[in-house]
Parts: C-alpha cells; structure tokens; sequence
C-alpha cells in the first residue's frame, strides 16, 4: 500500500522549510515576468499549437485585460501579476520510466513518494513539474480497454477533434472570470482523460503538480470525459517550496460525465504559504451520472476554490467533502456551488474547516434549483472549529430556489475547543497535546471516514503534524 503517511510528511516538511532550497533544476526556456500578447503567443510557439488554439489564447488575454479583480473573499493586494513568470521549461525531455528523469526533477517526485504510488495502487500517473509535464504513463491492461491517459499538450495533438470540442466550451469559459480568462490565455501542461463506454477503472490515475520556482505560475488545464457507463477515479495532489515572493496557481479543472457514468476527483492541495490558489473546477452531469469531489486545502496564502456540479440531467448527483485548515498568514475561501437544472436531481455538501493562529476559514456556497427542476433534492452541512480566539470563520451560504417541489436543508455550526473540554480528557491521563488532538480527530471524523483510505490517512496525518507545530 502507498505509503502516504511518509508522503505527506514530505510534504509538510517541504513547505515548513527543511527543504526550502529549491532544487538546481535547469532550464530550457522561461518567460520575462508579466503577461503581454507576445508572451501569449511565444507560449503557443513553443508548444507548435494550432491556429485555433493560439486565436483561443489571444481572445483569452484580451478578456483578461478587461474584467476586473474578484471584489470579494480574500484580499489579492499584494498578488503582483506583472512580477509572475508565466511559463517556464525545466531542461528535461517527457519521460515513461522515472529512471529517465534528471536527478534534480526525480528526487524532487521521490521524496513525494510518486514512484511508491505508481508500482502500487494507480492506473497510472502523471507528474507536472513547473509549466510542463515531464512524466507520463498508463498501464497496458487500460490502454487495451481504450483509456486515453495523457497530458494535454500531447492530447491536443494526438486527439486534437475530442480536445477542441470540450477544452473551454461547454464546462469553463474563458469570460467566467479574470483567472479562468488568464488560465485559457497562459495554460500549460495538466491531464486529458477519456474512458470508453462501460469502462470501469479498479484502480486511480494520478497526477502531481510542482511549481519549484520562485515567483512561479501554474496553470495546468485538467479535461475529463467519461463516457456512458463509465467510471474513473482520479486524484491530484500539489505543492511548492517556501520563498519571499508570492506565487500563482490557477489551473482548470473540467470534467464531463455521460449518462449512468461516475467520476471521482480527489484534490490534496498543500501549496506553499506564499502561494495564490485560484483554482477553477467545473462538471457537467448528465441523465444518471454521478460526480464526486473530495477537496482538502491545507496550504497557501489565499484559496478561492468552489468545484462547481451543473447537474443537467435527470436524477443527475453531486455529492461535495471538503476540509480546509487555515493557519497564521492564510485565508481558506473554500466551498461549492450546484445547479440543479433537471428533475430528480440530489446534491449532498459536507463542508469541515479549522483555523488556529489567527488563520481565516470561509465556505462560500451557491446552490440553484430552476423552475422545472421538480423533486430536486439538497442537503448542505458546514461545520468549523476554532483552536483559540484570534481565528475567524465565516459561512455565505446562497440559496436560489425557483421549483417549489424541492427538498433542501442547510445547517451551520462553528465551536472552539475550550478549556473544560481539555481539563476533562487531560484529568484521564492525556497530555495537553493529546486532548488537543484527540478532540480535532473527532471533528473531522464524519468526513474523514468517507475519503478513499489512503487519503484519509494522508489528510489526518496533514493536520497533525500542523497541530504539532502549532502547539510546539
């Protein structure tokens, strides 16, 4: 089994600076800071691209220029876009066998434990390392079954008919907003994935995203069809080293699911303090399918992040679990929206946050039933706890009902861990830090246990390290 217990220290250790130095990785190419057409246009060079997805870019920019700053959620005063570097090529050829891999980029992958995870629970595995994927596989049983697992550059080339149909149609539009516009202007690297009709994936495919720069930009475009019949699970995992600048993340996630087909997407994403995750996640469901999202947010300055479920067909679902930790320093903005736009339709939102040290903690939500959308059901539960009396946490949530003959509910609680709740388990023979432990364990157990295994370990083993540092 995948070591994730091992993987997320890594993780923890890279962002609270034990390896802060970024690794001696050379480059092949990288942009000047900020963004201009002809910067737009040499990525599109480089990447030897059609002319429809180069006028997609351009169209892209000129959005950008013209729609504003989020005016709400967390403050980006101090996100400098001219000082972002945009697109940046480590010197490395595309490799199928990590032995092919540059010392530098592979012990980077290593100390994640990508390779454990590959030789033991996944269909197969991407990894991303700054603006462009430098490893990629599948195993043989699925390409036999017809599974495209490839990263998008590669897509746009070998299936370039499906690629243009989907990329930035339907699901996310460039328009959305200010970074979906950037994202569509600047995008590079990520994951396509197709599954035939009635292929049901036993195993994950994953990808791992690494901005190791300084000052750097993502903006790596996730593409998922599911066919009818279909199932795949697919999980993500980020980060990024420590740095006195702040960088930028803001891919796109778009994910279409057939008729009577069911996608998973798992996130852990655990960016470095000084990082900007502006983050945008999209599907459409069609008559029968299911969509799952599983999000944990534990890094980062800023999040803006609310995968978004458009439920179009009939008795269509969405079920949403998210928790966010926010520390010293940051601002989890986090939630979900669901539009239910068929009957028969049922969206679940399980939402837990925790915020110590002074850290902010918001679910943001939005959920629309249309008129016509008849015996649509809706249940949202958020919960937050605070460790002290600097922190916030906030809740906004938005209801648009126009059916009559629906079925929704929202419930809210937000509780602190006082210090009767601690003398009682330290009067047992538990040490402070144990108490402590023990009773965030319990708070995020109802979600906790509805995550794959290896996550939920993952996840628990995040916080506690955090609750280790903030209690040493």
């Amino acid at each position: 089994m995948l070591n994730l217990n091992k993987m997320a220290e890594q993780i923890l250790k890279i962002n609270k600076g034990i390896y802060t130095h970024h690794d001696k990785v050379k480059y092949a190419y990288k942009t000047k800071p900020g963004l201009t057409k002809e910067i737009v246009m040499e990525i599109s060079r480089q990447k030897n691209e059609p002319e429809w997805m180069l006028k997609k870019r351009l169209e892209a920019f000129e959005i950008f220029k013209k729609l504003p700053m989020p005016k709400w959620g967390p403050d980006l005063k101090d996100l400098d876009l001219s000082k972002i570097i945009y697109y940046q090529k480590a010197d490395a050829k595309k490799a199928s066998s990590w032995d092919d891999l540059p010392k530098e980029i592979k012990n980077t992958f290593e100390k994640l434990g990508i390779p454990e995870a590959e030789r033991n629970v996944l269909a197969g595995t991407g990894a991303q390392y700054e603006s462009e994927i430098v490893y990629h596989s599948l195993k043989k049983q699925w390409e036999d079954k017809g599974v495209i697992f490839l990263d998008c550059d590669v897509a746009l080339k070998k299936h370039e008919a499906l690629f243009k149909k989907y990329f930035m149609t339907s699901c996310i539009s460039p328009s959305l907003h200010k970074f979906s516009a950037l994202h569509a202007a600047v995008w590079s690297g990520g994951t396509f994935i197709y599954v035939p009709k009635n292929v049901k994936l036993t195993m994950p495919l994953q990808a791992y995203f690494r901005m190791n720069a300084k000052a750097a930009g993502q903006f790596e475009h996730t593409l998922i069809i599911i066919d009818k019949g279909a199932e795949v699970h697919y999980i993500e995992g980020c980060s990024a080293p420590q740095y006195n600048a702040n960088s930028l993340h803001a891919g796109c996630v778009e994910i279409h699911v057939m008729e009577n087909a069911k996608a998973r997407y798992s996130s852990i994403e655990n960016w470095s303090k000084n990082t900007y995750n502006l983050n945008t996640k999209r599907a459409i469901v069609e008559k029968n399918g299911t969509i799952e999202w599983v999000n944990g947010n534990m890094g980062s300055r800023n999040t803006m992040l609310y995968p978004t479920s458009i439920l179009k067909g009939e008795n269509a679902k969405s079920d949403f679990i998210g928790i966010a930790f926010a520390g010293k320093g940051q601002n989890q903005d986090t939630g979900t929206k669901v539009y239910h736009l068929a009957k028969n339709t049922t969206s679940t939102v399980k939402s837990k946050s925790i915020s110590k040290d002074g850290g902010i903690t918001s679910y943001r939500g939005l959920l629309h039933i249309k008129k016509g959308a008849v015996d649509s059901k809706s249940h949202v539960r958020c919960d937050a706890l605070m460790m002290d009396s600097i922190s916030e946490s906030n809740t906004f949530p938005y209801m648009d009902v126009q059916e009559k003959e629906s079925d929704l509910g929202h419930e809210a609680s937000v509780g602190k861990i006082n210090a009767e709740q601690i003398f009682y388990l330290m009067s047992r023979g538990l040490s402070q830090e144990d108490a402590t432990r023990m009773i965030v364990s319990g708070f995020i157990e109802p979600v906790v246990k509805k995550l794959p295994l290896e996550y939920a370990v993952e996840l628990n083993r995040l916080i506690e390290i955090e609750m280790e540092s903030s209690l040493s």
